[in-house]
């Protein structure tokens, strides 16, 4: 079923289609002027817009204007006379899909209806299609992850809000997508937005959009992530990195579901599934007064944790297979146990690496275990008595340690060896040195 918003202020004309296209099976409501209709289209999600074109107060153009700029790709049709049918042909210019000439029969109206719904489920197709994604990694999960997996079953049946949080590598934005995958909403869009890895400026853009001219370089009108993932699933990844004066605007579309691009006072709705990852201590964080405690609990509705590669061995040979397999190699079995060996600080991201590496490096169409050794020196358990009595946590640092050593010290050449993001290594490095100082 369709939804369909009239905007009309002839009750006549406006009543008549209204009943004839909840008779043909739409969802229709109907008003009798444009501002109560657009504040209407703001909060809610329609398929079509029908508005005639003369009418008091807005007339049709304007609506047209301001629902392309809440809902730009709603196809909307203009009802008008014949004595204006130049005004129609300039909203077709400005974005209407196609408009119809007063007085016309019911059956005529429908036929317009349909060809415009179907072209609006044609748009809807090509962006599902666009948003799909390879085979998931998630394919090979095992015994380990089971508890995760049925997590996110059971989420998946709501729209609650869900934080994923583990270390870095672990596969959180793997996770993220699974949940999509099992979701109602697994036929809309999927998108992620890496928090990090933009200012506070930039990223309040990526989020919201911005309109023409909201700040120098702002050349064109830009849609925000948010508007992108409409009816689907935006995930926050590394929410952790936003910082305070964001922090306050994202509360506010997790509690109310709207927000305004930079440079509009225009509220739009937001039909979003949020995951959020982090790979920070977020209560430790809010502790610090670094993240809104507010905001942590806004987010942390379900909360679902990655486990590190190291506590899920068993999934090494099946991942490894699967990286393997990408590059239309296979692993001997000496190279089997080296991998299950390894400390794996990087987690699943740097078992990835180190299989690419050797897929590049391989002579043949097999990855020895003797073209693995060298990179996996530095976390291999030697003779397994050598890390006898070791934590995992103290396994993980000699691992950093070692591979430090073995780059010189060169601490962006050692986080791309172990997999892992340079931010990341310098947050453990400073906290191994902070526990080193005297109390």
């Amino acid at each position: 079923m369709s939804r369909i918003l009239i905007v009309d202020d002839e009750a006549i004309l406006r009543d008549a289609m209204t009943e004839a296209l909840r008779r043909a099976g739409h969802a229709v409501d109907a008003y009798d002027a444009g501002r109560p209709a657009l504040d209407r289209l703001a909060r809610e999600s329609y398929d079509l817009i029908i508005s005639d074109l003369k009418m008091a107060g807005l007339d049709g153009l304007a609506v047209l204007e301001e629902a392309k700029r809440i809902a730009a790709d709603t196809p909307f049709v203009m009802v008008t006379a014949h004595g204006t049918v130049e005004h129609a042909v300039g909203a077709m210019k400005k974005g209407a899909y196609d408009f119809i000439l007063k007085p016309f029969k019911l059956d005529e109206l429908e036929l317009v209806v349909a060809r415009a719904l179907d072209h609006r489920s044609l748009t809807v197709e090509n962006e599902v299609l666009r948003a799909r994604v390879p085979e998931p990694v998630e394919a090979v999960w095992g015994e380990s992850t089971k508890p995760l997996v049925a997590l996110l079953e059971r989420a998946a049946q709501s729209d609650a809000t869900v934080l994923i949080h583990g270390e870095s590598g672990t596969g959180k934005e793997v996770a993220a997508r699974s949940l999509h995958r099992m979701s109602k909403r697994k036929l809309a869009p999927f998108v992620a937005v890496n928090c990090a890895a933009l200012s506070a400026g930039l990223l309040e853009s990526e989020l919201f959009g911005h309109e023409r001219g909201a700040f120098t370089g702002a050349d064109k009108t830009r849609k925000g992530r948010f508007e992108l993932a409409e009816g689907g699933t935006l995930l926050l990844d590394e929410v952790s990195e936003i910082e305070p004066n964001l922090q306050a605007k994202l509360l506010r579309v997790l509690q109310e579901r709207v927000y305004e691009r930079v440079g509009s006072s225009q509220a739009r709705r937001a039909d979003v599934r949020i995951v959020a990852t982090t790979n920070r201590d977020l209560p430790g964080e809010v502790a610090k007064g670094r993240f809104r405690e507010d905001l942590y609990y806004r987010l942390n509705v379900i909360p679902a944790r990655m486990p590190p590669l190291r506590d899920r061995r068993d999934e090494i040979p099946a991942l490894a297979k699967h990286f393997a397999a990408r590059h239309r190699k296979s692993l001997a079995a000496g190279a089997v146990e080296r991998l299950r060996g390894y400390a794996w600080p990087g987690n699943v991201r740097e078992l990835g690496n180190v299989i690419e590496r050797a897929a590049v490096l391989a002579p043949g169409d097999e990855i020895t275990g003797e073209l693995l050794a060298p990179w996996l020196e530095g976390g291999v358990p030697k003779p397994a008595s050598s890390l006898a009595g070791l934590t995992m946590d103290e396994i993980e640092k000699r691992a950093i340690e070692e591979t430090l050593a073995a780059q010189g010290g060169n601490r962006e050449a050692a986080a791309r060896s172990l997999g892992i993001t340079s931010r990341t290594l310098r947050d453990k490095l400073k906290q191994w040195e902070a526990s080193k100082e005297p109390s």
